[in-house]
């Protein structure tokens, strides 16, 4: 063993000695625990860190943090690991700090519409908790992640068409430095000019510069009326220039999501869908007074009958909404449930409105000529669609063959004005496209702001830029 390594270990264990003093038995080196935080959602090896933590407030993440740095102790935060692109790997080793046991709702402020959470809270908590209040949050990624992870990858959902992503819904942060200070972003005002916008640097900054232990979260009254439909079309290009025209034609919509014929399929068997084909399809959701959501519905229907919609199906009752909204998150599960021996790798390109469609047909015959079964799923309202790959991550040659197939579709993307992340984040999978996306200069400005936030490279290494 080199000398760095044992410096290295030694470090280690100094860090995991000082935190048991700290944390008793809610710090762990169990293997078990490890592997389990050393991995998310994803196709990526699991890659352990030395010791998993469980703190209960900001003070003793600041301990952490403080323990980890004096030491020179990589430090990877960790919320439910529903992460898609690598972000709890621990290439470094280092410790986790699982923020699942910080789960408060602190304060909420009816009277203002907005709310503080600690960062393990959920989407599913929160709106629960807020049940009683008339007011909900409507960001909404497939799986119930927490708040703290949904700030740190700028997550979005079903509800970004009407009500945006957490960019524009996080007020406020507090967050613990790479140094262990504690700092606060933002605030309760709905609009500040007083100085550098912090909170926006941190919200998508995947742990990379520092700890978010809380979020100040902007809330929505409950709609008036709420109203759900389903609608087929005969082909795919006829549901996304469906999408397109609703879109420009300014109706408020609050959900328009895509299911492919394939992805259809898989929905119907997983969620048992019964009434539906498997045919290109797609989910709407309207929100606002009785009258409202009625002249919206109609004009959307309008627009289907003009691209062969057919089988329109509306629903007003709560339970039959959530059905249908709870197989739509769970289209990831649905897709898989095709190769189930497999994992999943899930593209996340997002294109200006009016490029959708060409970009959506060129990537499925891109697929089908290489050889794939690909479902495609998309928040098509704003741009964003998902392109679900299974694979074998042992085959070196299957990995290849999607990654090249995954650039092309990046690359298309990005050449029609998009991006190659509209919500998964960069993690370790889409570190190389920042450089095609923003261009190289860019990219040295963010290892800059990285290297000034976190001189020691300890917060979540490994991640977003290179450096």
């Amino acid at each position: 063993m080199s000398e760095h390594a044992v410096a290295a270990n030694d470090a280690v264990s100094e860090v995991v000695s000082a935190l048991e003093g700290l944390l008793g038995d809610r710090l762990t080196t169990s293997m078990a625990v490890r592997e389990h935080h050393g991995r998310g959602e994803d196709y990526f090896k699991p890659v352990p860190s030395d010791a998993v933590c469980f703190p209960h407030s900001t003070e003793e993440v600041s301990e952490i943090v403080k323990i980890c740095a004096a030491h020179g102790v990589s430090i990877i935060p960790f919320g439910t690991g529903t992460s898609l692109e690598g972000h709890v790997t621990a290439p470094h080793g280092g410790v986790t700090i699982d923020l699942m046991q910080m789960n408060n709702v602190l304060e909420v402020h009816p009277e203002d519409m907005d709310c503080r959470v600690q960062a393990g809270v959920t989407r599913k908590q929160v709106n629960e908790y807020l049940r009683d209040t008339g007011m909900f949050f409507p960001i909404d990624p497939g799986a119930d992640a927490s708040i703290g992870g949904m700030a740190a990858t700028r997550a979005s959902g079903t509800n970004a068409v009407r009500y945006g992503t957490m960019k524009e819904n996080v007020l406020g942060l507090t967050v613990v430095t790479a140094d262990g200070r504690i700092i606060k972003t933002g605030g309760r005002v709905k609009k500040s000019s007083a100085g550098y916008d912090l909170t926006r640097i941190f919200v998508g900054s995947e742990g990379t510069l520092g700890v978010i232990t809380e979020v100040h979260l902007k809330l929505y009254g409950i709609p008036e009326k709420i109203a759900s439909a389903v609608c087929q079309y005969p082909t795919l290009e006829d549901a996304v220039n469906s999408v397109i025209l609703t879109i420009q034609a300014g109706v408020p919509i609050a959900r328009i999501e895509l299911l492919d014929a394939l992805m259809m399929q898989c929905s119907i068997d997983y969620s048992d869908l019964k009434g539906y084909e498997a045919k290109p399809t797609l989910f709407y959701e309207f929100h606002g007074t009785e009258g409202g959501v009625e002249e919206q519905a109609q004009l959307v229907r309008e627009i289907a009958d003009d691209f062969g919609g057919s089988a329109f199906q509306w629903t007003v009752d709560n339970e039959e909404r959530n059905r249908l909204w709870q197989a739509r998150h769970d289209a990831y599960y649905a897709g898989i449930a095709l190769e189930p021996t497999k994992l999943g790798m899930s593209t996340d390109v997002c294109v200006p409105i009016s490029r959708l469609a060409e970009c959506i047909l060129a990537t499925e015959q891109d697929t089908r000529g290489s050889g794939f079964q690909c479902p495609i799923v998309g928040h098509v309202g704003d741009g964003n669609f998902h392109v679900l790959f299974m694979l074998d991550p042992d085959d070196s040659d299957e990995v290849r063959r999607v990654k090249e197939c995954n650039q092309r579709i990046v690359e298309r993307a990005i050449a029609m004005g998009g991006t190659c992340t509209g919500e998964h984040g960069v993690g370790v999978g889409k570190m190389d496209y920042l450089p095609i996306e923003h261009g190289e200069d860019a990219v040295d400005l963010m290892r800059t702001l990285k290297r000034s936030y976190d001189p020691d490279n300890i917060m979540n290494p490994g991640k977003m830029v290179r450096l």
